[in-house]
């Protein structure tokens, strides 16, 4: 229902903030680091929504990055989370990272996030692993798609399923990662610097 909220910062708190949109104040709930990275009081501010509606609940979520409202909606699909701790998830991890733990089934990464367990790590890894095959939106690329020696192309076939995760298109990211300068960088590293780009 809505895309993003556009408008006047009134009010900043833990876990929500309120803006100002022609005389009406939103109320929105957003990640702590998110809420951190806006600027202070009565200064215009962007946020991508997220309109939660439940029976005996309906609220708005909030994000700086696109990325991290797919991130959102991710863990909100994932059994037994909810928006609360999809809220907490995002505020100690950030989309690329979590993305590549999901790919690479990392639960070390996942369990240092307060509240995430062993079992809610690996469910998170099984269902979105899961979700994202059937909705083929994660197709593996084929060995050799990357050119470049063995290691850098496993690096680049990590970045691209992880980017895929976050909602990326096959042709958006391969644009991307074609680029030669990418090749050096970490798999986190060419992923943060491959959203960067593909936001612009």
């Amino acid at each position: 229902m809505f895309a993003y909220i556009k408008g006047v910062l009134e009010e900043k708190n833990e876990n929500y903030v309120v803006i100002d949109v022609g005389g009406i104040g939103y109320k929105v709930f957003m990640p702590t680091n998110s809420i951190q990275q806006l600027p202070e009081r009565g200064e215009n501010v962007k946020v991508h929504t997220y309109y939660y509606v439940r029976e005996d609940n309906i609220s708005l979520f909030g994000f700086t990055t696109l990325e991290e409202l797919k991130m959102f909606e991710l863990l909100l699909s994932v059994s037994g989370i909810g928006t609360k701790s999809a809220l907490a998830t995002l505020s100690e991890i950030t989309p690329s990272a979590f993305a590549l733990s999901i790919i690479t089934g990392d639960v070390s990464t996942l369990v240092k996030i307060p509240g995430v367990g062993n079992k809610t790590a690996q469910r998170m890894i099984l269902e979105l692993k899961d979700k994202l095959k059937t909705e083929n939106a994660v197709a593996k690329p084929k060995t050799g798609e990357f050119v470049g020696n063995n290691q850098t192309g496993q690096a680049l076939e990590e970045a691209s399923s992880a980017l895929l995760v976050l909602g990326y298109t096959k042709k958006e990211i391969d644009q991307v990662l074609r680029d030669s300068q990418l090749a050096s960088l970490s798999v986190e590293d060419m992923i943060k610097e491959a959203l960067k780009r593909l936001s612009k």
